[in-house]
C-alpha cells in the first residue's frame, strides 16, 4: 500500500535565504567584447589613417556643399512625389477592368523596372536627340534642350523608375484590403470612387507606408546618380572641388556624413509616421 506524500507546509518550503542565481551567458559577453574591440580598432584605423580630418571639417559646412545638398533634397522629394503619383495611378490601372489600361500599366512596369536607372537618366538627358522640339499644338513649341535640364532629367529618370516599383507595391496593398469591405461599401450605395478614397486607399497607405519610407531613403542615395548628367548636386559639387585640391577621400567623407544625416532624419520621420498610422488604425487616441 502506497503512502501519500505529506502536504507542503511552511517548514518544508525553501527558505528565503536560498540564493537565486540567473543563468550565465558567457558567449554573449565574449561576442559583445569582440564587436566592441573591432569597432575600436576600426575607429582607431580611420583616426590614424591618411585622412586630413581638418579638411573634412572645413568643407563640411562649405557653401558649395550646402547648396549641393539642397539640390540633392530637391531632387529626392520631387522624384519621390512623381514616383508616388505614378505608382498609385498605374497601380490602380493594373486592377482596372479595362484590358487596355491593364496592358499599359504592365508595359510601363516592364520597361522601367527592367532597365537600369542610370541608363534611364542618360536617355532622359539626351532625349533631345530623338525629339528636338517639344511641340504641343496651341500650348508650347520650344527646343527640347531648353526644357530637359539636368534637374528635370534627374527628376524624371528617378521618379519614373521609382513609380514602376511603387506600382506593384500599390497593387499589392489594394489587393490586401478585405474584399468584404468593398462589397459592404457597394451595398451602402457608395460609388467606386468613394469606396477607393474612403475605404481602400486609407488602408493601403497604412500597409505601404514602410515601403514609402524606404523609398525616400533610397531616393536620397540614388540622387547621387544625377552627377553623371552634370547635375550640380552634392556629389557633383564635391567632385569639382577635389579635382582641383586633390582632397578626394576627404570630400567623399563630407558627402557620406551629409547623406548619413539625411537618411537618419528620414528614418526618424518614417518611424513617427508609421506609429501615427498604426495608432489610428488601432483606434487609440
Amino acid at each position: 500500500m502506497t503512502r501519500a506524500n505529506p502536504p507542503l507546509s511552511a517548514d518544508t518550503l525553501p527558505g528565503p535565504d536560498l540564493p537565486v542565481r540567473g543563468r550565465r551567458h558567457p558567449w554573449r559577453w565574449i561576442a559583445g567584447s569582440l564587436v566592441l574591440l573591432l569597432l575600436a580598432l576600426l575607429v582607431r584605423a580611420f583616426a590614424e589613417g591618411n585622412i586630413r580630418w581638418a579638411i573634412v571639417g572645413e568643407f563640411l559646412t562649405a557653401p558649395v556643399i550646402i547648396k549641393g545638398f539642397v539640390w540633392t533634397l530637391l531632387i529626392t522629394f520631387a522624384a519621390l512625389a512623381l514616383g508616388v503619383v505614378l505608382g498609385f495611378a498605374f497601380g490602380m490601372m493594373r486592377l482596372s477592368a479595362n484590358p487596355v489600361l491593364r496592358f499599359a500599366s504592365w508595359l510601363y512596369v516592364w520597361i522601367f523596372r527592367g532597365t537600369p536607372v542610370l541608363l534611364q537618366l542618360l536617355i532622359w538627358f539626351n532625349i533631345a536627340l530623338i525629339f528636338p522640339t517639344l511641340y504641343i499644338p496651341g500650348v508650347v513649341d520650344v527646343k527640347m534642350v531648353t526644357v530637359m535640364t539636368p534637374f528635370v532629367a534627374a527628376v524624371l529618370g528617378l521618379g519614373v523608375n521609382e513609380g514602376s516599383y511603387l506600382t506593384e507595391v500599390v497593387r499589392g496593398g489594394i489587393l490586401s484590403v478585405d474584399r468584404g469591405q468593398v462589397e459592404a461599401a457597394n451595398t451602402l450605395g457608395m460609388t467606386p470612387g468613394q469606396t477607393m478614397r474612403r475605404i481602400v486607399l486609407p488602408q493601403t497607405m497604412r500597409l505601404i507606408l514602410p515601403v514609402l519610407g524606404n523609398s525616400a531613403v533610397g531616393m536620397l542615395k540614388f540622387s547621387s546618380l544625377a552627377a553623371t548628367i552634370a547635375m550640380t548636386e552634392m556629389l557633383n559639387a564635391a567632385q569639382r572641388i577635389y579635382f582641383i585640391n586633390g582632397a578626394v577621400i576627404e570630400l567623399l567623407f563630407v558627402c557620406a556624413l551629409w547623406y548619413l544625416a539625411g537618411t537618419t532624419v528620414l528614418s526618424i520621420g518614417q518611424y513617427y509616421l508609421e506609429k501615427h498610422f498604426g495608432r489610428s488604425h488601432g483606434g487609440r487616441a
